[in-house]
């Protein structure tokens, strides 16, 4: 049997594993219902199962300051991430370039850290993250770029404001998250959620849903897979680590999405896009490993 900390060794693979399916199962979604709709059904179905699991386990409920804490968790990595990723998509940002952007995100949560937690990395460790960062940007460089010409100012700023908000959302949790069960941070955070995307859907999607057996899957998976299993990874994540490693499994997330793509979707995975997944696997590597 595993010891606990073999255990927590497992688990930033497996959260990367599920993550980096978030962009196929939105893939899957999109044609059948806007991406504000999605986002809120995908919401709302979480947040019954969470009520269900709450009930099953009762836990122990945290304070009112602490379910604040959480819903703004959950407004920034969840409603301002989720929602400026699929926006950006949306309003013909190429996914490529959005993937380029978000890949910014451990860096800056690196920065964001140094600055507001005192957190340190050595001089490796920096390394590590730009070497992730150059490995990401020669995965998604392989599988093009789209006409960028064609986005607007508000999917750009959809973009940014997506990359923000899960660095500090990131950071935050650390701060403030401490202490909060985290089936009861998750349904806080989802309830913030469900709010926003339920007047994003309002506001800019039509309401047009053409139900298919696919939709229904896709919906399926990214309640339980992502919105369920891999969001519990995450803060468990959080809460055992520096949030400046954690960040860092994010580079893997696009290139094992580029791997999932190409045996799915006949996209291009060539030598570049090979040596740019190894390139970020080392800098994940030097990133989260034991200091001497």
């Amino acid at each position: 049997m595993l010891s606990k900390q073999q255990q927590l060794s497992l688990v930033p693979w497996a959260f990367v594993g599920i993550w980096s399916t978030g962009f196929i199962g939105a893939k899957y979604a999109v044609p059948y219902m806007e991406p504000f709709s999605v986002l809120l059904v995908r919401m709302l179905l979480t947040l019954m199962v969470f009520a269900g699991l709450l009930w099953w386990r009762k836990p122990k409920w945290c304070s009112s300051q602490q379910a604040f804490h959480q819903m703004i968790v959950g407004f920034l990595v969840h409603a301002c991430y989720l929602g400026g990723v699929f926006a950006a998509i949306d309003w013909a940002l190429p996914a490529g370039i959005t993937s380029l952007i978000m890949g910014i995100q451990p860096l800056l949560t690196a920065l964001i850290g140094w600055i507001w937690l005192s957190e340190r990395l050595v001089k490796t460790q920096w390394f590590g993250l730009l070497l992730g960062l150059f490995g990401v940007l020669l995965v998604v460089s392989q599988n093009g770029q789209g006409d960028v010409d064609s986005a607007g100012i508000d999917a750009w700023g959809a973009a940014l404001i997506a990359l923000a908000a899960i660095s500090i959302g990131t950071i935050y949790q650390k701060r403030f998250g401490a202490g909060v069960d985290l089936m009861v941070g998750a349904f806080y955070q989802y309830l913030a959620t469900a709010v926003v995307m339920a007047i994003l859907a309002w506001q800019f999607d039509s309401g047009v849903i053409e139900w298919s057996w696919t939709l229904i899957g896709a919906l399926a998976w990214m309640v339980i897979a992502l919105s369920v299993i891999a969001i519990l990874l995450l803060l468990v994540m959080i809460r055992e680590g520096e949030a400046s490693k954690v960040a860092s499994y994010f580079y893997l997330v696009p290139v094992l999405t580029a791997v999932e793509a190409y045996f799915l979707f006949d996209e291009v995975l060539n030598m570049f896009a090979i040596i740019g997944i190894l390139v970020a696997v080392c800098g994940v590597y030097l990133t989260v490993k034991r200091r001497e």
